[in-house]
C-alpha cells in the first residue's frame, strides 16, 4: 500500500514537473516531412502602443476549421489567443511558392471597402502579426548599424509615401534547424518570416483549382506590390471590391545554433552594460545610506544611549531627543485598523514579488513559457495571503485591535478589490475595441473563485493564528497623557519628507523600471531576472535604511507619530514611479487614442499602488525593529 501511494506521489510530481517549460529541457526532433504547425497569437503595435488584437480580426486566409488553444491564466490576461492557420509545412521540405487560400470563383479574395479599411487602419498603426511554430515566436531579421537584429513578429504591410499603402499578401516562411537525435531528424532553431508585398499581375498560376502551386515575377515599374485604396473604391460605390492573393514560400535552413540556445536571438541585448551601470548605481545608493545608517548607530545612538543611562532624573528632565517621547513613542496610531489592512497586504505583496523574481531566477518561469509569470505571480499572492494575514494579524492584536474578523476581511479584499474594480472598469472600454486584451468572462469568474475561495480564506486563517498569537513586546510602557509634539521645521513635514526620501530608492530601480516599461508596452522579453533579483534586494535595503534615518530625525525632533510617517516615507518611491510613467508616456510611447491612454495610466495607477504599498512595508517593518531596539537599550525610570 505504501509503494503504491509512493508510485502515485511520484508520478503525480513528474506530471507537475513538466508543466515548467524550461529552455534547453524538452526538445522536440521532427522527422522529415513531419507536418509542422504554425498557430497564430495576437497582433500588437510596437512602435505605437496599442490594444492587442486576434489574428482573425482581420480578414485573413481561414483553416477549414478553427482550432484555439488552451491558454493559461497569464496568456489570456496578455492578450494572447492562440489558433490554428491554414500554413501547410512539412520538415525540411522546401516550397518555391503555394497559394494560401482561393476564392470562390477564382484564385483570389474579394475584399470590400470597409474591410481594405481595416487593413489600412492597422497598417497605418505599424501592427505586426505573432506567429509560433515550435513554441518559438516568429520574428523579423533588420539590419541596424552593420548588425542583424531580430524584431518580433512581422507588419501587416507599410506605408509608401507615394504609393501608398502596401499589404503584405505574400510570406517568406524561414526555418532553421538543427540535426535532431534520430536519423533524418531535425529541431526547430529559428523561426524567421520575410513579408513582401505583391501586385495580382505577378502572380502566374494555372486554372487547376486543386492545385496551389504559384510562382511569381520580378518587380517591374508596371507591377510591384499590392497597393490598397478604400477611399477610391468607396468613390467606386458598393459594388467595388479588391483582389488579394495570398501565398507564401517555405525554406528550411541548416543551422549551428542548439537547441539549448535558440532562445538567445530573441533574449541578446545590444546594451548589457547599462544593467551593471544599474547595479553600481543601486550599491552606491545603499553604501550611501548604510554610512549614513552607521554612523547614526555607531556615533549618534551609542553615544545618545550611554548619556541618558548616566543621567539622572532632573537631568533627564533638561534634556531633548528621541529619549523624551518614550513613553509615546508606542502608542497606537490614528486609524490603526487600516495600518494593519496595507501591512498584511504589503507583507502578501513581499512575499509574491519575492518569490516570483527567485522562480524566475532560476529559470522555470522563462519567456518560452508564455504568461507562466503572471499566473505565478497570482497563485503565489493568493497562497502568501496566509503569511500576510499571520502578521497583519498580530500587528492588529499589539494595537489593541478587537474584532480581527472585519480586520481580516478588509486585508483580503483592500488590494484584490482595488485590482478588480480598475480591471473591469478599463474592460468595458476594451471590450468595446473587440480587442484580445479584454479579460473574457470566464477568465474574470476564474479571477473571483481564486480571491473568494482561496485568497481570502488563507489571510483569514493567518489572522486567526496571528491574533492567537501573543503581541508584540514593546519595550517601554506608553503614558496615559499624550505628550503634546513641538512645531516641526518644514522638511519634517510628511509630504516633504516623503519626497526627499524617495528619492534614492527610485534612483536603486529607475533602469531596471525602464526594461520593465519596455517588455510591457513595446513588446518585447524581459528575461534579465538574475539583475532584477539584485535590484530587488537593494530596494529592500534603501527603503528599510532610509525609512529608518527619516524616523530617527523625526523622533530627534521630538514628534512620535512615527507609524504612518514610515509607511508613507518609505513608499515616497512610488511618487517618483508614477511621474517616470509620464516621462515615459511623453517620451518613448506614441499613443494616439483614448482608449489606449486610458489602458496606460489605469495600469500605471495599479502598478504604483502596489508598490507604495510594497515600499511602505518593508520601511515600517524596518522601523518598527530599530525603535524596539533603541528604546529598549535604555534605562527607564
Amino acid at each position: 500500500m505504501r509503494a503504491a501511494t509512493l508510485c502515485t506521489v511520484i508520478v503525480a510530481l513528474a506530471s507537475l514537473s513538466s508543466a515548467f517549460y524550461v529552455p534547453g529541457v524538452a526538445p522536440q526532433d521532427f522527422e522529415d516531412g513531419k507536418t509542422v504547425a504554425i498557430k497564430s497569437v495576437k497582433m500588437t503595435s510596437s512602435n505605437r502602443p496599442k490594444l492587442p488584437y486576434p489574428y482573425y480580426f482581420l480578414p485573413f486566409c481561414r483553416p477549414h476549421k478553427l482550432r484555439n488553444t488552451r491558454e493559461n491564466l497569464g496568456e489570456v490576461l496578455r492578450g494572447d489567443r492562440i489558433t490554428n492557420t491554414p500554413y501547410v509545412l512539412n520538415m525540411n521540405q522546401n516550397v518555391s511558392c503555394r497559394l494560401l487560400c482561393r476564392g470562390d470563383t477564382s484564385i483570389s479574395r474579394q475584399y470590400k471597402a470597409d474591410q481594405v479599411s481595416r487593413f489600412e487602419k492597422f497598417i497605418r498603426s505599424e501592427y505586426r502579426v505573432h506567429w509560433i511554430m515550435d513554441n518559438l515566436p516568429s520574428a523579423t531579421k533588420v539590419t541596424y548599424d552593420g548588425q542583424d537584429r531580430y524584431i518580433r513578429g512581422y507588419p501587416v504591410g507599410f506605408v509608401d509615401a507615394i504609393k501608398g499603402v502596401h499589404l503584405f499578401n505574400h510570406v517568406i516562411i524561414v526555418g532553421k534547424i538543427h540535426p535532431g537525435l534520430k536519423p533524418d531528424s531535425h529541431r526547430i532553431v529559428g523561426f524567421e518570416v520575410r513579408a513582401r508585398s505583391v501586385d495580382m499581375s505577378r502572380y502566374v498560376t494555372n486554372d487547376d483549382t486543386e492545385d496551389m502551386s504559384c510562382s511569381i515575377k520580378p518587380v517591374t515599374a508596371e507591377a510591384g506590390g499590392m497597393v490598397l485604396d478604400s477611399r477610391a473604391m468607396k468613390a467606386q460605390g458598393k459594388d467595388a471590391r479588391k483582389d488579394v492573393i495570398w501565398s507564401y514560400s517555405v525554406q528550411w535552413e541548416q543551422s549551428d545554433v542548439a537547441w539549448a540556445s535558440r532562445w538567445d536571438t530573441y533574449l541578446s541585448t545590444d546594451d548589457p552594460e547599462i544593467h551593471w551601470f544599474s547595479i553600481i548605481n543601486s550599491l552606491v545608493t545603499v553604501l550611501f545610506l548604510s554610512g549614513i545608517l552607521a554612523f547614526i548607530m555607531l556615533r549618534t545612538l551609542r553615544r545618545d544611549i550611554a548619556k541618558y543611562n548616566e543621567e539622572d532624573k532632573e537631568e533627564a528632565m533638561e534634556q531633548t531627543g528621541w529619549k523624551l517621547v518614550h513613553g509615546d513613542v508606542f502608542r497606537a496610531p490614528k486609524h490603526a485598523f487600516w495600518l494593519c489592512l496595507v501591512f498584511g497586504t504589503g507583507v502578501q505583496l513581499l512575499c509574491m514579488a519575492g518569490g516570483s523574481i527567485a522562480l524566475a531566477m532560476f529559470g522555470m518561469l522563462s519567456p518560452a513559457s508564455r504568461g507562466s509569470l503572471s499566473t505565478a505571480a497570482i497563485l503565489f499572492f493568493c497562497f502568501f495571503g496566509v503569511i500576510g494575514g499571520f502578521y497583519g494579524g498580530r500587528l492588529f492584536k499589539t494595537l489593541k485591535g478587537t474584532n480581527w474578523k472585519s480586520a481580516a476581511i478588509g486585508t483580503g479584499l483592500l488590494l484584490p478589490g482595488f485590482v478588480f474594480g480598475v480591471s473591469f472598469f478599463l474592460n468595458f472600454f476594451i471590450w468595446g475595441q473587440e480587442s484580445s486584451g479584454a479579460v473574457p468572462f470566464t477568465t474574470m469568474l476564474a479571477l473571483m473563485l481564486l480571491w473568494f475561495c482561496i485568497s481570502l480564506p488563507l489571510v483569514m486563517v493567518g489572522y486567526f493564528f496571528g491574533y492567537r498569537k501573543e503581541p508584540y513586546e514593546n519595550p517601554v510602557h506608553t503614558n496615559q497623557i499624550p505628550r503634546q509634539v513641538p512645531e516641526q521645521i518644514w522638511y519634517m513635514h510628511p509630504a516633504a519628507s516623503m519626497m526627499l526620501a524617495g528619492i534614492l530608492p527610485f534612483g536603486a530601480v529607475f533602469i531596471e523600471l525602464f526594461f520593465i516599461l519596455n517588455a510591457i508596452w513595446d513588446n518585447q522579453f524581459y528575461y534579465l531576472f538574475g539583475f532584477l533579483f539584485l535590484v530587488f534586494i537593494i530596494l529592500l535595503l534603501s527603503c528599510a535604511e532610509i525609512a529608518v534615518v527619516m524616523t530617527y530625525l523625526q523622533l530627534c525632533s521630538e514628534d512620535y507619530h512615527w507609524w504612518w510617517r514610515s509607511f508613507i516615507v518609505s513608499g515616497g518611491s512610488a511618487v517618483y514611479v508614477f511621474l517616470y510613467s509620464i516621462f515615459y508616456y511623453n517620451t518613448k510611447l506614441n499613443i494616439d487614442d483614448g482608449v489606449s491612454t486610458l489602458l496606460y495610466f489605469g495600469y500605471t495607477i495599479l502598478m504604483v499602488v502596489a508598490f507604495w504599498i510594497l515600499t511602505g512595508t518593508i520601511g515600517f517593518s524596518a522601523t518598527y525593529w530599530f525603535i524596539s531596539i533603541i528604546y529598549g537599550s535604555i534605562k527607564i525610570d
